[in-house]
């Protein structure tokens, strides 16, 4: 089953991507909506991080086509592509003694260059950053004096000063406890909902892909298995087929959320 109806801002059309012989993606075709939270669900392995380093062009696909914004992904200069799409890895890289502020001002760079000069719109916007993630306290004080929690709110703030119209979050929760995790994913879905940003998420926990997801790729072995809405994903059948164990579904009778469970 595949959405439709909202304007796409990825389309892929039979995309396979292998390394040697490998095989990790086949005959991927998805269309991904702009202005949504869609979130790629499946087991270990099943081409979640392939898929979204294809996406962020750190790979380039061995077959089949990826367009972003109706232009070829690889047309895309690589500057301009920057300001339209930002990328956080799984594992972020050191920040060696970096500042909060100095950090997110990193998200300006794909606007003005090594060289360019920090303009008052640059300093606007990652003011307007920190402030969006509650980080503004933590300015002055370095990244790694930070918990796991608060660093994650200053690599996103680092993204929204980048002001792409696109984020791409690989496992933005793997290291939270359910407290961050549930205040980073809150705070993707408000900028995606009062933004209008497009924000494509890897997760393991399909729990928390239906709360805070609108919509749902669902991998399989390297293929597309479905991509739908939550409360569709959330069907015993469904949840069966894409993690390959009997599961269970009931109904939080407080919060009316939707919670997957292993029979």
């Amino acid at each position: 089953m595949q959405a439709s109806g909202d304007q796409s801002l990825y389309s892929l059309s039979n995309v396979d991507f292998a390394i040697g012989d490998k095989q990790l993606l086949q005959g991927i075709t998805l269309e991904i909506p702009a202005g949504q939270v869609v979130g790629l669900i499946g087991h270990n392995g099943s081409g979640k991080t392939s898929l979204m380093r294809l996406l962020a062009r750190l790979h380039q696909p061995t077959g089949g086509t990826i367009h972003f914004d109706g232009e070829p992904l690889a047309s895309w200069p690589h500057r301009r592509f920057a300001q339209q799409v930002a990328h956080l890895p799984q594992y972020t890289p050191a920040t060696d003694g970096l500042l909060v502020r100095e950090l997110v001002a990193l998200g300006r760079y794909p606007w003005h260059g090594a060289l360019g000069r920090f303009t008052a719109d640059d300093h606007e916007r990652v003011n307007e950053a920190m402030a969006w993630t509650d980080v503004a306290h933590y300015a002055d004080r370095p990244v790694d004096s930070l918990s796991g929690g608060e660093r994650q709110r200053v690599w996103l703030a680092m993204l929204i000063a980048q002001n792409s119209r696109c984020v791409l979050l690989d496992e933005p929760t793997s290291a939270l406890d359910i407290s961050h995790q549930l205040e980073v994913l809150g705070l993707v879905r408000k900028l995606c909902d009062e933004r209008g940003m497009t924000a494509i998420v890897v997760l393991h926990d399909v729990n928390m892909a239906t709360r805070f997801c609108t919509q749902l790729v669902s991998l399989r072995g390297g293929k597309l298995l479905m991509q739908t809405d939550p409360a569709e994903t959330m069907r015993s059948d469904n949840l069966e087929a894409i993690y390959g164990v009997p599961m269970g579904v009931l109904t939080d009778t407080v919060s009316g959320h939707l919670i997957g469970f292993p029979r």
